[in-house]
């Protein structure tokens, strides 16, 4: 016998004990877009999955690289601009945002923190979390992650 022969029987059993089902369509792989963080760090700025943006986690930074002054509601207003800047950046929004994780290093601030979160943040608000850390990168008293989809 030649192997095909013996090969079709065996494919067309699992189909006759399901019933006759269509085996389905193999799923699309998924479009992935990484967007460096143009320093020396190990992660990229953004990934791009499909429709849908995780953002690395924004610190108070402003353009010379350095946490504002002013403590956790300078710090929270220059992270919001750092997302905005970013979503912008990769063609979207503030109202496209799904999903935030908030990390401060007292959660005495949380008060502040959410003040000025709230002010900025477009309704639909998304879920959020919201963790006490004991440590963030350059001493910052706040980080926020988001993800955005379209």
């Amino acid at each position: 016998m030649k192997p095909f022969t013996v090969l079709v029987p065996l494919l067309l059993v699992p189909t006759a004990l399901a019933g006759g089902a269509e085996v389905p369509a193999p799923t699309p792989t998924p479009a992935i877009t990484y967007h460096p963080s143009g320093g020396t760090l190990p992660f990229s700025d953004a990934v791009e999955v499909d429709n849908t943006l995780y953002l690395s986690g924004k610190i108070g930074t402003g353009a010379d690289g350095k946490l504002v002054a002013g403590g956790v509601k300078a710090e929270t207003r220059q992270v919001l601009d750092n997302i905005e800047a970013s979503l912008k950046r990769y063609g979207y929004t503030r109202a496209q945002l799904v999903k935030c994780t908030v990390m401060l290093t007292d959660m005495q601030d949380f008060a502040t923190m959410n003040e000025v979160y709230g002010a900025w943040m477009v309704r639909p608000y998304p879920a959020r979390s919201t963790l006490g850390v004991s440590g963030l990168a350059l001493g910052a008293s706040v980080e926020i992650e988001c993800i955005a989809a379209k």
